[in-house]
Formats: C-alpha cells, sequence, structure tokens
C-alpha cells in the first residue's frame, strides 16, 4: 500500500510537514515540534503506516513515552484509528517498562535473582529518614525528604561521578553523604527504586553483548516521544538499543524542556546529529491550537534562548484577542482579581502558576466562599516546609511562652543573640520559677546586659504578637524579630514567607495561623475533582500537553518568575544560563497552553518575561493601528459602513449613519468588530 493510498483508506490529512515526518521509517530522525503542532497525530499515523503500508512486524517497534498515561493514550489514539488487529503486539512502553524487561532477561540469562524493586514510596522515605538523622542529629520534615529524593533521582538520572556528586552539597546539609549512604543501604537490602532500575539496565546492557544483541534484534524500529524530557541514562540506554545502524525516531522541543530538576537533558537533542551520523532533522512548525496573536508572541519570546534549533513557529488559526495584562499593586492583588473570575467561571478556564503553593491563598478564599474547582496534582510540602515550620513555632512559642522544648528550635533563629549554654540555662531558670522563658533571662548572672535587653525586647515582640492580624504578625516575625536575618544569612529563600502573609490576611489572629494551615492540607487531601468544573488551578508543570481556552498565567513578577532576570546571556555563567533559559521555557510552555484568551498578571514594571510578549504583542497593535488612515472607509460589526474622520492616540472617530462614534482601537483589534 502506497502511503498515500493509506492515508485515504485511514482519511488521515495531514500538513506538509507531517506528512514529511510520517515517511521518515529509516535511519535516526529528529522530530522537533512546536506546542499544539499535533505530534501524537504523526507518531500514531507513523505507526499505521510501518505496519499497513511497510509491512513491518509490530513486535519490532517500540514506541517509548514519558509516563505510563502516556503510554495508555497512545495505544488508544492508535486503535481509535486503525482498529484492534495489530494493536495488541505494538509495545507502549515508559523506559522504566523497558529497563524493568532487561533486569528479568538478564536475571534469567544469569541464573541470579534481581533486586527487588521498591515501589512503596513510604518505605523509601522511612529509609531516608533513618539515614537523615544519623547524619543531621534531628528528624527531617516533609520537604527535606522530597529536597532528598529529588537530588537522588538527579544524581541517577545524570550519571554523576563522585566529584560530581559533591556539588550536590549545600552549606548545612551533605546530600552527597546521604546519597552514597543510601544507596549503600539499598544494596544492602537487595532493594532498587526506580532510577536504579535504569542504572542497572544500562550495567547489564554494557556488560552483557548477548543481553544487548536480544534487544537491539527485538526492537528495530525505536520511537521516543517528549524526548526533551528524557535524562542523560534513558538516552545512553536508547542509544544503546538502538546501536549505529538503528532505525530511531526521537520527537520532542527542546524549547518545552521544563524538568531540569528531574534531570531531563535536552543537550541529547541539541547533539543529536553528532551522535547520530546521517540523522534527519526535522521541523513541524505550525500551531493548531492557539491565536494568532498567542502563536506570534511566544514564537519571537522563546527566540531569545541561545540553546536551542532555530524555528518558526507559525500559527494556523486567525489572530484573535490580543494578549491581556493585568496589572496588580502586590502579588496578593492576584488573589482578589482571581476569586471573582472563579465566581463568574463558566467556560474553561486555567490558572497556572510556577508552584504549587502559589495557589495556597486562592485554593483559601475559594474555599471560603465554597466556589468550585479542580487542582491538578497538589503537592503538600509547603505545610511541612523549614520556613513555615519556623513561623508556626515561633507563634506557638508565643502562645506557649513556658515551652523549653520549642524555645530551643527558634532562640538561634530570632535576635535573642543567645549562645546554646545561655539558651539551657534560660530554659532551667524557666522551668525552675515557672516564667516565660524569655523572663529567665535577667536571672542568669554570666549574660551580657545587651543580651538581657535583647531577650526581654523579644519577650515584649512575642505579646504583641499575638494582638495582631496574622499577615501583620508574619511581617514583624520577618522583618523585627530577626527571623529575615537568619534566612539571609542561611541563604534560604523566602517565599513562602509571602504565601503564609496573603493566607493571613485572611485570618483573624496570628494564634489562629495554624489551626488554618491544618484545614488547609486536609482540604487539599481530601479534594474530589467533579471534571464537569470549568474552572483549573495547575502548575505549569503539569499543564504541559494540554489546553485550555482561557489561561491567567500568576507570578510574572520579577524574583519569583524569573527568580534572577540575566539581560546579557552570552556572558553570563554557564549554569546561570542553563537555569535561565529553562525559566524562559516554562514561561513560553504556560503560554502556549492558551487556545484563545491570554491572561498575565504583571506589576510596577518588574515583570521581565510578560514585558517582552507585551512588546511582541504590541507590534501587531501597531501594525494594525497603521492599517486604519483618516478618510477610510471601514465597516463595523454594530455599526455598520463608516467612515474615519480623526486619529488621537488610541481613539478613533468614525461617522457612521447614526452619526459620530469615537472608539478605541485596541478594543477594535482585541474584539474582532471591522468586517
Amino acid at each position: 500500500m502506497t502511503f498515500h493510498e493509506f492515508l485515504n483508506k485511514y482519511k488521515i490529512r495531514l500538513s506538509r510537514q507531517q506528512l514529511e515526518a510520517a515517511q521518515a521509517i529509516e535511519g535516526p530522525v529528529l522530530l522537533l515540534a512546536v506546542p499544539g503542532s499535533g505530534k501524537t497525530t504523526v507518531l500514531v499515523t507513523r505507526l499505521g503506516y510501518m505496519i499497513y503500508g511497510l509491512g513491518i512486524d509490530p513486535e519490532h517497534i517500540l514506541t517509548v513515552t514519558y509516563t505510563v498515561a502516556a503510554t495508555r493514550d497512545m495505544a488508544a489514539r492508535y486503535v481509535s484509528i486503525f482498529g484492534e488487529e495489530y494493536a495488541g503486539r505494538l509495545e507502549f512502553r515508559t523506559i522504566n517498562g523497558i529497563c524493568a524487561r532487561i533486569i528479568q532477561y538478564c536475571g534469567k540469562l544469569l541464573g541470579k535473582t534481581t533486586y527487588e524493586l521498591v515501589t512503596e514510596e513510604k518505605l523509601l522515605s522511612e529509609l531516608l529518614i533513618g539515614i537523615y538523622r544519623e547524619v543531621m542529629k534531628e528528624y527531617p520534615t516533609e520537604s527535606d525528604i522530597k529536597a532528598l529524593r529529588t537530588r537522588i533521582t538527579y544524581a541517577k538520572n545524570m550519571m554523576l561521578t563522585q566529584a560530581q556528586l559533591r556539588d550536590l552539597d549545600e552549606e548545612d546539609i551533605p546530600y552527597s553523604e546521604i546519597y552514597m549512604r543510601y544507596c549503600s543501604e539499598l544494596k544492602a537490602r537487595g532493594w532498587m527504586d526506580y532510577d536504579d532500575q535504569m542504572v542497572y539496565a544500562y550495567r547489564l546492557l554494557k556488560a552483557i553483548p548477548e543481553a544487548l544483541e536480544f534487544f537491539r534484534s527485538r526492537y528495530q524500529y525505536i520511537c521516543v516521544d517528549e524526548a526533551q524530557d528524557t535524562s542523560k541514562i534513558q538516552h545512553a540506554i536508547i542509544s544503546l538499543l538502538v546501536g549505529e545502524r538503528g532505525n530511531l525516531f526521537m520527537v520532542g522541543d527542546e524549547d518545552q524542556s521544563i524538568y531540569g530538576f528531574r534531570a531531563a537533558y535536552p543537550e541529547a537533542l541539541m547533539s543529536f546529529g553528532k551522535e547520530h551520523p546521517g540523522a534527519k532533522i526535522l521541523l513541524m512548525e505550525d500551531n493548531f491550537r492557539s491565536t494568532g496573536q498567542i502563536v506570534a508572541a511566544a514564537g519571537k519570546f522563546i527566540k531569545k534562548n541561545i540553546h536551542r534549533y532555530e524555528k518558526n513557529m507559525r500559527p494556523s488559526r486567525e489572530e484573535g484577542s490580543a494578549i491581556r495584562e493585568i496589572p496588580v499593586k502586590s502579588r496578593k492583588g492576584q488573589y482578589n482579581y482571581l476569586l471573582k473570575v472563579a465566581e463568574n467561571c463558566t467556560e474553561e478556564t486555567a490558572i497556572l502558576y510556577r508552584d504549587n503553593e502559589s495557589a495556597l491563598p486562592l485554593v483559601d478564599l475559594l474555599e471560603r466562599r465554597g466556589i468550585p474547582y479542580r487542582i491538578r496534582t497538589a503537592d503538600y510540602t509547603f505545610f511541612s516546609n523549614r520556613v513555615v515550620t519556623d513561623i508556626l513555632n515561633i507563634i506557638k512559642f508565643a502562645m506557649n511562652p513556658t515551652d523549653t522544648e520549642l524555645f530551643s528550635k527558634i532562640y538561634f533563629k530570632i535576635g535573642t543573640y543567645l549562645n546554646k549554654a545561655a539558651m539551657e540555662e534560660l530554659c532551667e531558670n524557666s522551668v525552675v520559677y515557672g516564667c516565660h522563658v524569655l523572663a529567665a533571662a535577667p536571672l542568669c548572672k554570666k549574660l551580657h546586659p545587651q543580651t538581657v535587653k535583647s531577650c526581654k525586647a523579644m519577650k515584649t515582640h512575642m505579646e504583641n504578637l499575638l494582638t495582631e492580624r496574622a499577615d501583620k504578625g508574619i511581617y514583624r516575625i520577618v522583618h523585627f524579630m530577626g527571623y529575615g536575618d537568619y534566612l539571609e544569612r542561611m541563604k534560604i529563600k523566602d517565599r513562602q514567607v509571602d504565601i503564609l502573609e496573603a493566607l493571613g490576611e485572611n485570618i483573624g489572629t496570628v494564634a489562629q495561623l495554624p489551626g488554618r494551615l491544618e484545614e488547609l492540607q486536609q482540604l487539599l487531601l481530601e479534594k474530589e475533582n467533579d471534571v464537569r468544573c470549568p474552572l483549573i488551578l495547575s502548575t505549569i508543570h503539569s499543564s504541559k500537553g494540554l489546553e485550555y481556552d482561557t489561561v491567567y498565567l500568576m507570578d510574572a513578577f520579577d524574583g519569583i518568575f524569573p527568580e534572577r532576570v540575566i539581560k546579557d546571556m552570552r556572558n553570563a555563567v554557564p549554569e546561570d544560563v542553563k537555569a535561565y533559559e529553562e525559566e524562559r521555557r516554562l514561561f513560553y510552555v504556560g503560554a502556549t497552553r492558551s487556545k484563545n484568551h491570554l491572561n498575565i498578571f504583571t506589576m510596577d514594571k518588574q515583570s521581565s518575561f510578560a514585558g517582552e510578549l507585551f512588546d511582541m504583542s504590541q507590534e501587531d497593535y501597531e501594525r494594525f493601528c497603521c492599517r486604519i488612515q483618516v478618510r477610510q472607509s471601514i465597516s463595523h460589526k454594530k455599526y455598520g459602513q463608516g467612515v474615519v474622520q480623526y486619529k488621537n492616540g488610541d481613539i478613533v472617530t468614525v461617522l457612521f449613519a447614526e452619526g459620530e462614534k469615537k472608539l478605541s482601537m485596541r478594543m477594535l483589534m482585541e474584539k474582532k468588530l471591522l468586517v
């Protein structure tokens, strides 16, 4: 069956670039697909053509996807077009699924029992908690364990050497030591985690030629979806399976690589031609999802990244409404605005943000008013974050000032200027005399008078703290009680403080904050999403691959998103450039989730990314204004035919049959009022 006959039989229509990609079967091929370009359609069409058009045995085809859900979706999409006939013989697997097969095969080949894959996260967490306690001499929080798991995954996926592992260490946490102990303990127990699965599969393929040959013979055609999210070790495994003359079809977009913290390795796409001599690099540049305005602005925005292929994303749809800027005086201003959006939400609307914690003040408002919403992949580590825990401990101590155990956790994080010995003496005196811990300062004979004075001042702060509204109290803790100095001294990011203050605005007193945080955490744990609800809350990461009618992008403020602005990337430190370019990609991914309406919050001209996007959108507006000239005849959807009389800034005066009308040119363009 020819390719043309194949397309006609299954009623498949493709663009020129899609046609070229679907017929690229032999040899190494890298397909770079911009957002909304229909890559899944091409992938499935290509699979069908390989089987029905070229007669390739389905058992020789392997399709690698990023998640288990994606494997199911891809298989279902194939069946919807081509039916069940060969579907059961095709393999759609994650990289871990392939690695499990490799390990199982090698175990039988060698007659050895393989390590046990630990799928219960609780077991691994308990193991890490024990190691953390041994090394750090204290209990870890949930967010500490999450940070450890992230670094362990990164180390294994990036194939870090012993020397490189030490680069993971921070001033107060020896991550490399914890990592080595964790790996040793897993091995001693005969366990492996999901990351080990890839490490062991790679080593086995390298060490056992017979196993490598078996899988190369089995998988003669390998297709990899979302290649920009694939890690270094995953690329290494795939390269081994493909071999020098294998048929590899990788689909991805380095502009959408946003999982650096999970060790995504877009560098493999950039070096694809070098790694696979004779490779074809194909493009799919037509965006079928978003309006022309969104596509044009986003396309120009991402071109400012240096480490990327040259692509020109093109819109397949008409211009649509302009990207809308929503200026707010502070970060908190977003929440009240979005509350009104939620109250009147009837069409599919996504509120996207960089970090899960950004949504908490909005969730608080929605829950208080009983407004329905959906939330994707809520994360609960905010509630056990070090900064949040510290502030809650300070509040709890203020509520119970004789609690010596609490005081021992916070005394060095606030402005008491006590050393450990002095702290212990204070606590002893507090117990003996049954008084406020800080009131015991004058009873300590060896304390410097200035330190006694600091303790008295801190006692007053503690008492005043309990009389204030929660947000004011948090401000006092950070700016007047010395906690902000501690964060700066320890180089700890304080972004959770903003979230706590925003939550605190709707809470009576500081004493009520701990209880409300517990309520919020429980609400999120028990949240049941109604799929019919049009309002969706999601991180940008979780929204990747999805699309929404209307999108609101939160926190597009310098210092938050992006965390730090780099104005001269060509002369910046490579690691800084790498991090900054990923931030730009994240913003790009967020913007291109929108089909029709994109709204972005900005604040006091401190919104670099948004500013770039609006500058680019401004070009369309200026071109529109230039097209409207005095004495020109125009046709308005409501007022009919008219003649332009005057232009003054954004305002154009038009004479219609019913008289003169003063109209905004921006409104004419955004609402598409001219026929």
